[in-house]
């Protein structure tokens, strides 16, 4: 085994402890799914109301949107490490929350607490991984984040049916303990250590990620943090630099096709989206292939990400998308107003969600977290991911509260249709303004963002004239 191979394979293995924590917000994320159809039902201890289900479902990622500015701070005054250790927290408050819960009240302030950790790790997970990898398998890493969080939703797909909600809970605790055991002894990024000017450790944590001589890729390192440092970065530069600008408008641009797709309703309410059909598999069962499918596609994801690249797999996916909610919008509609015109297609519904997972999972579920880690440069990188954050908080809380509202009011088949607009213009737009960064430094990618800027600037300034 070369030093290169083992450099990587200590990289993945960093990443995956890390990442620990993304599972975690994955549980937190699925559990609504078997949870839902317990609280509603008469049987329930804690008697439920669909609009109390749908404040369950999405007050947690309303929530999220609180700690990103706060994450941003400690990840950049106490590092990155620090920030995710103390993010595994809130996540184990919030299950011992469900645990004792006796009203619904209990839970909306359990699903709080998980939501304030969800914010913290989507907003330092991405960055930690992108720093600590290198350019060949950076975007591999990145979308392990993405992958581990599908794995913890499978779960509660798995077990969430088959145990009480106490017992679920306890269950999901062991996640954030296990985390935390274990990502206390992995090393700091060494981009925080040199931005502070700690050589010395930031050559110990290198160390021990890669194998080899490591002097060369230090120096370039320490080279691309004193460049980005030497004007100190700060909110106002997201707006008021070129670059930055047009990078956070492109990534805010790619999150709001993610979320607008209607992905965050489909994994909260699968197993209610289920029970709608005459499907011939039991609800829970078409659940729980729906999330063996999306893991076992986020892993392909990994393996294409730095192959395919990051362009080609938003467009194949958000195509995908597109396509499935227009196909699930117009069986809904037809099984609504007749029945018996769509009875031959009982397996539609579950076929067209594996396909809408597949091509979800292998471009907007992961390469959106890849691009918010690779098209900032360092000093206000913290600062993109917490607005872009922010916002995602915000868009998944409208998706996923509205899905309900908008079901209820207008009809099922009226929500998929939105999502498959959304998706379309989506493509437009990926079509139009993404760069492809596959295998490229911060550096080029920087330079990239700087041409693609003069060259819409001398665009601009060719109309004027004219």
């Amino acid at each position: 085994m070369t030093a290169k191979t083992r450099s990587h394979w200590k990289e993945y293995g960093t990443a995956l402890c890390a990442t620990l924590i993304t599972a975690t917000a994955g549980t937190c994320y699925g559990w609504p799914s078997p949870i839902l159809q317990y609280l509603q039902s008469p049987q329930s201890y804690i008697p439920t109301t669909a609009d109390e289900g749908s404040w369950i479902v999405s007050i947690m990622i309303l929530c999220s949107a609180l700690t990103p500015i706060p994450s941003a701070y400690f990840a950049d005054r106490f590092g990155r490490k620090t920030t995710l250790l103390l993010g595994a927290v809130p996540f184990i408050i919030g299950w011992i929350l469900v645990i004792v819960a006796k009203s619904v009240a209990v839970l909306y302030v359990a699903r709080m607490f998980s939501g304030l950790g969800y914010g913290i790790v989507y907003t330092v997970a991405p960055m930690y991984t992108g720093e600590i990898a290198t350019n060949e398998v950076r975007g591999a890493l990145s979308t392990l984040i993405t992958l581990m969080n599908k794995v913890g939703i499978l779960a509660q797909y798995c077990i969430g049916p088959f145990v009480t909600i106490k017992t679920l809970a306890a269950i999901n605790m062991i996640l954030p303990i296990t985390f935390v055991l274990t990502f206390i002894f992995l090393p700091e990024s060494p981009y925080y250590y040199l931005k502070f000017e700690r050589t010395e450790r930031a050559e110990r944590a290198l160390r021990h990620l890669r194998s080899g001589d490591i002097r060369l890729e230090l120096k370039n390192i320490e080279i691309n943090v004193q460049e980005d440092m030497k004007n100190r970065g700060t909110w106002g530069d997201l707006v008021t630099e070129a670059t930055n600008r047009k990078a956070l408008w492109i990534s805010l641009g790619i999150f709001t096709i993610q979320q607008f797709c209607g992905s965050a309703a489909l994994v909260a309410y699968a197993q209610t989206i289920f029970d709608i059909t005459d499907s011939h598999i039991e609800p829970y069962k078409a659940t729980i292939y729906v999330g063996c499918v999306q893991v076992a596609t986020c892993c392909l994801s990994v393996l294409l990400v730095d192959r395919v690249g990051r362009k080609p797999l938003l467009l194949l996916s958000a195509l995908g998308v597109g396509l499935m909610n227009g196909v699930l919008g117009t069986y809904f509609y037809f099984y609504l107003s007749n029945k018996e015109s769509v009875a031959v297609l009982h397996w539609l519904p579950i076929a067209a969600m594996m396909i809408y997972i597949i091509c979800y999972a292998v471009g907007l579920s992961t390469v959106p977290y890849v691009i918010i880690g690779e098209m900032f440069p360092t000093n206000v990188k913290l600062y993109a991911s917490c607005v872009a954050h922010i916002y995602t908080g915000v868009s998944m809380f409208a998706v996923q509260k509205l899905f309900q509202v908008i079901r209820d009011t207008y009809g099922i088949y009226t929500v998929f249709w939105g999502f498959c607009a959304c998706s379309i213009l989506g493509l437009v737009f990926i079509l139009a303004v993404l760069p492809e960064t596959k295998g490229k430094s911060f550096a080029c990618i920087q330079a990239q963002l700087k041409r693609e800027v003069a060259r819409d600037n001398a665009s601009k300034l060719m109309t004027v004239e004219y």
